[in-house]
């Protein structure tokens, strides 16, 4: 019992020393001009822009639009993908008929979409929301289909040798036996919710984390759109954190390395 303590605050301290190890590390060699600080600036002086964007609620306000464009654009891609990936696992007539189209449209990048999209769905919203739901939606489907196949037979052919309906085949089986699976869709979905949020952006925002870095960059403001980045993965670090528990309170058998 011990030796279990002391090996998870060992894992603890270490998960907060190797960032703080590379932040001193950055800030040293700024200091010591080994770095240019006109391109990858410092610790020091990204901190001194940060403070004020936080206190006079900038950064707050930019974070907030880029957290709700995220979250719908998830959640936009996340339902469907689940839904269409258990009905291609389950029906190899649904699969034959979808997973052609799935696999020669993956491949296209989503921001080679960007002016169709635009095109469609116009400078708003709905736009950027749709931009990043398409490229959560493809890792969704094609993890949670994987899941369902990987399904034991057995399990399947018990639900079926009891009677089980469609409805109960997605809701007993096929549903809780891809749920690590679709967890893991979800984890890839919401780093590229991220990634893309900063694509989206671009196009005729006003506001947003991707936006801030833009503007910064016409500026060549270096330190807020180090501010931005840093942001950025501090959200990636706090969705993947609150997926991890959801995932945890689903799946209490599945053991964390």
């Amino acid at each position: 019992m011990a030796r279990q303590l002391n090996s998870a605050l060992f894992i603890r301290v270490l998960s907060v020393l190797s960032p703080v190890t590379l932040l001193l590390l950055w800030e040293i060699l700024a200091r010591i001009h080994f770095i240019d600080v006109r391109l990858l600036s410092s610790p020091s002086l990204i901190l001194q822009s940060f403070i004020p964007l936080l206190l006079s609620g900038e950064l707050l306000f930019n974070t907030s639009v880029s957290v709700q464009r995220v979250l719908w654009g998830f959640l936009g891609g996340s339902i469907p993908g689940i839904l269409l990936g258990i009905s291609m696992g389950l029906s190899p007539v649904v699969r034959s008929a979808i997973e052609p189209m799935i696999a020669a449209t993956y491949p296209i990048p989503k921001l080679a979409l960007m002016p169709l999209i635009l095109l469609i769905f116009g400078l708003g919203e709905t736009s950027k929301i749709f931009t990043i739901a398409i490229g959560v939606f493809y890792l969704v489907v094609i993890n949670t289909m994987a899941g369902v196949l990987n399904i034991d037979k057995i399990y399947l052919d018990v639900a079926k040798n009891f009677g089980a309906d469609r409805k109960n085949f997605y809701l007993t089986v096929a549903f809780p036996g891809a749920l690590p699976m679709i967890f893991a869709g979800l984890k890839l979905g919401m780093g590229m919710a991220l990634i893309l949020i900063v694509a989206a952006e671009l196009s005729a925002a006003k506001a947003g984390i991707g936006w801030m870095i833009w503007r910064a960059y016409d500026m060549f403001d270096i330190e807020q759109m180090f501010v931005a980045l840093i942001t950025l993965s501090f959200l990636g670090y706090i969705f993947s954190l609150f997926l991890d528990r959801i995932e945890g309170w689903v799946l209490p058998w599945k053991q964390q390395v």
